[in-house]
């Protein structure tokens, strides 16, 4: 990561049905003596009940936590309380923004793409969804915001465990897994994760897109390493669940699509075309990330985008012995799989 990165506040946006369990997460960084310094945006003080005895100091906005964390709300608009935050004197270890139960986390990521006062101070560091083992089947069925969380989540900490039997959880993980297979899964009673594997995790950060999830693009399409406890060939049968037997879910109108190939791409037809997919299909990819090689070109280019926003470089030389192969990951609604494939074998030196 850049000097200048290394710098900037990491900011998690946490995103999570109602009742999933985000506020137990976020009195936990308000109260543990983790050490650090926090601050914590949320909508409204009422919904994670600040305790009084937590509390040293309050101005209108901001309430001042003993283990030096503070906590404030979002009154209106994100980047106002974002420059405000930077203003403030002693910097924090990391920003995190809670996003309603309801909200759809992409308009907060888009905010770090697009303001340019908070691209200075601040970089997105992850978005983290919490989930209820429980209750996300049926969340899955009648919101859809519940699975542009999952789409969209780095991680994912899928709570309350304990109230479920093994299979209705294989089955929620497999259906997790359907929508995003990319996201770093951990199981959670209450909400116990360590905060080091939800906080600085670097999922947006163009220098670690590969290196933090070695995990990310391995497996082709339909046989993701994590579901070794099913079989499954290359048939696209949509599994409706009957009962509680083990499947493979493939989610009708949520996929990620993972493309890559050996050959070089030519950077003046592949450029132009990703531009113009992210421009006309913008609005069905939730995210895209990738790693490509160009012909006669000795460094990596690294991309990663939110909806039409995107943004890349060229990263590092690419190393003796390392496997020179650009591989592309998009994760989003009823994405044109065809005209995609077809589009990047297009720019393919032949």
């Amino acid at each position: 990561m850049s000097e200048a990165t290394a710098q900037k506040i990491p900011v998690t946006v946490l995103t999570g049905y109602l009742g999933a369990g985000k506020t137990t997460l976020l009195n936990r960084i308000l109260s543990e003596n983790h050490g650090k310094k926090y601050a914590v945006i949320v909508n409204e003080f009422g919904e994670i009940g600040i305790d009084n005895d937590l509390i040293i100091g309050a101005d209108e906005e901001v309430f001042e936590m003993n283990n030096g964390c503070i906590c404030c709300t979002v009154r209106g608009d994100l980047v106002r309380i974002m420059d405000g935050l930077m203003k403030r004197k002693g910097k924090f270890d990391a920003i995190i923004v809670e996003t309603t139960g309801l909200a759809d986390p992409a308009p907060v990521a888009q905010t770090f793409f697009v303001d340019e006062d908070v691209q200075k101070n601040a970089r997105l560091d992850a978005v983290v969804t919490v989930a209820d083992a429980k209750w996300l089947s049926d969340r899955l069925k009648d919101a859809p915001e519940a699975k542009n969380q999952i789409a969209f989540a780095d991680v994912i900490v899928l709570n309350k465990t304990d109230l479920v039997t093994k299979p209705e959880l294989a089955e929620v993980e497999a259906r997790i897994r359907a929508i995003n297979p990319y996201a770093k899964l951990h199981r959670t009673e209450r909400c116990s994760v360590a905060l080091a594997d939800v906080l600085d995790r670097g999922a947006f950060d163009l220098d670690r897109i590969l290196d933090i999830e070695p995990s990310f693009l391995e497996a082709d399409d339909h046989d993701h390493a994590h579901d070794h406890h099913h079989h499954h060939g290359h048939d696209h049968d949509h599994h409706h669940d009957h009962g509680h037997g083990l499947k493979h879910y493939h989610d009708e109108d949520m996929q990620s699509l993972s493309l890559k190939t050996d050959k070089p791409l030519d950077p003046n037809l592949f450029m132009p075309w990703l531009q113009n997919l992210v421009q006309v299909e913008g609005g069905k990819i939730l995210r895209s990330k990738g790693i490509l090689a160009f012909h006669d070109d000795d460094d990596r280019y690294v991309f990663q985008g939110v909806h039409m926003m995107l943004e890349g470089n060229h990263q590092r030389k690419w190393k003796d012995g390392e496997k020179r192969e650009s591989r592309l990951v998009f994760i989003g609604r009823e994405l044109p799989e065809k005209a995609i494939r077809e589009g990047f074998e297009s720019c393919i030196v032949s």
